[in-house]
């Protein structure tokens, strides 16, 4: 909002400047008006070239002169504000036709009050005053961004394709509109060792638990899935974090129902971005 209205008081500012003496000032303030951007160089030129107009107006414009280029504007976040607490104002940007940017750092539990259950936080993972194990499945954020088919939405996992990742950012960055991006974020709270975080990020695509896609709506085929059939064993994933091996030491009997039920959700969640690929054709 602040940049907005900042951009709005530079256009006053530039029509009460023109016409000026100095034809290149003139020339450059009239292009803007047309682009309502330029890149850095014309920004810096039109600052020099204000500088020896010395009016009031000139001053307005060179203080004001960081909103001549274009502005990127990034929210970032976790799943516990994305998914539960702040899940009304996210809803809000992405049914508007603002063009701000969100990343969502996902690491499927609060992790900054110690590790309680999100609604991200997947089919039995054990959480703090969780111990029995989460008994129902992570909400599916990716989907119901998708579902209102005017924002950039994107699935990451950065040690799985850094290529993707990349892809990704650059997309949302000049995606028109609302975007957002989906990183699989390992925390401490999953009982690993974090030295080796880059490896989860791996394992977690190559046996199916999480998905690598990107949609955008604007294009004839909107959604691309980046990753292939699962090529790792989803259970040994899984026993890779003690959310999920703990509660097969107080309970294994509800330890393999709920992880036979979370694969089957992983199953699920890929036949789902598989049919919405299928349906584009």
């Amino acid at each position: 909002m602040t940049i907005n209205q900042n951009k709005k008081t530079l256009c006053n500012l530039i029509k009460e400047i023109l016409p000026t003496k100095n034809q290149k000032l003139n020339d450059l303030l009239v292009e803007w008006q047309f682009n309502q951007e330029c890149n850095f160089e014309t920004k810096n030129t039109i600052v020099d070239l204000l500088k020896n107009e010395d009016t009031t107006v000139a001053k307005k414009i060179i203080d004001l002169s960081d909103n001549l280029t274009k502005k990127s504007v990034w929210i970032i976040g976790g799943d516990g504000w994305a998914y539960d607490i702040g899940f009304g104002g996210l809803d809000h940007v992405l049914c508007s036709k603002e063009n701000v940017n969100i990343l969502v750092l996902d690491s499927e539990v609060y992790s900054n009050t110690g590790g309680q259950s999100s609604k991200s936080t997947p089919l039995g993972s054990v959480t703090k005053f969780n111990s029995k194990g989460k008994i129902t499945k992570k909400k599916d954020l990716g989907a119901i961004c998708m579902a209102y088919k005017n924002c950039y939405v994107a699935s990451i996992s950065l040690g799985a394709d850094f290529n993707q990742t990349i892809k990704a950012l650059k997309a949302a960055e000049e995606f028109d509109g609302p975007s957002i991006v989906i990183a699989y974020a390992p925390c401490i709270n999953h009982g690993i060792d974090m030295s080796n975080s880059n490896l989860q990020t791996k394992l977690c695509v190559e046996c199916g638990y999480w998905n690598l896609y990107r949609y955008n709506p604007n294009n004839q085929k909107p959604l691309t899935l980046d990753n292939g059939e699962p090529t790792k064993d989803y259970v040994e994933f899984l026993k890779t974090q003690t959310r999920f091996s703990n509660l097969a030491k107080s309970n294994p009997t509800l330890a393999d129902e709920m992880i036979e039920q979370s694969k089957q959700n992983a199953f699920e969640r890929r036949k789902f971005l598989l049919d919405m690929i299928k349906n584009q054709e």
